[in-house]
């Protein structure tokens, strides 16, 4: 997450946008697009909501390297890789998404990826997890999200899903103070 925040405040800043910390993560698991038009929306700006998405997601690629796996969610995935079906439903993008993956050196890992432009409604709505599901040839109640935000925790809940909050045990590091 640090590294999208990183992202967000650098492209925001040049279109006289503000977006905090706090803000940022209480929209965690939206798409890019969605971000941007919120923003747009609510600071009465006059900003392309596409071109603040494609520059976003620009600095985003320049941070990549920033980004390290939370260990404890890789261990599960090395323990149950083959054994039971596993998906990735993410508000990323999906040159992101396999983006994200190869940095982390879990390219190829799972049995299904759901990226934000593959469903109707983002997060919190159930749309990204029910499609996962889906492609698993999973029952929603038979499925077990790790996630690591609000919107994330109550998609899964109104998916009908088990869940576990990763922040319960992962603190991503703080841009600002």
């Amino acid at each position: 997450m640090p590294p999208h925040y990183e992202a967000w405040h650098e492209t925001v800043e040049r279109y006289g946008l503000k977006l905090s910390e706090d803000q940022f993560y209480a929209m965690g698991g939206w798409p890019t697009l969605e971000v941007a038009r919120h923003l747009v929306r609510e600071q009465a700006g006059s900003a392309d909501p596409h071109q603040i998405a494609r520059e976003k997601e620009a600095a985003f690629e320049r941070h990549l390297a920033d980004i390290r796996p939370i260990e404890p969610v890789v261990a599960v995935v090395r323990q149950y890789r083959g054994k039971l079906p596993i998906a990735v439903a993410t508000g990323a993008i999906r040159p992101m998404l396999d983006a994200i993956l190869e940095q982390i050196g879990l390219a190829g890992w799972f049995d299904a990826l759901v990226s934000s432009e593959e469903v109707a409604h983002h997060k919190p709505a159930p749309d990204i997890f029910l499609e996962a599901a889906r492609r698993l040839g999973i029952a929603p109640n038979g499925c077990l999200v790790y996630e690591d935000s609000d919107p994330g925790i109550e998609a899964a809940r109104r998916a009908g899903m088990q869940f576990v909050d990763v922040r319960t045990f992962f603190t991503p590091r703080r841009v600002t103070r």
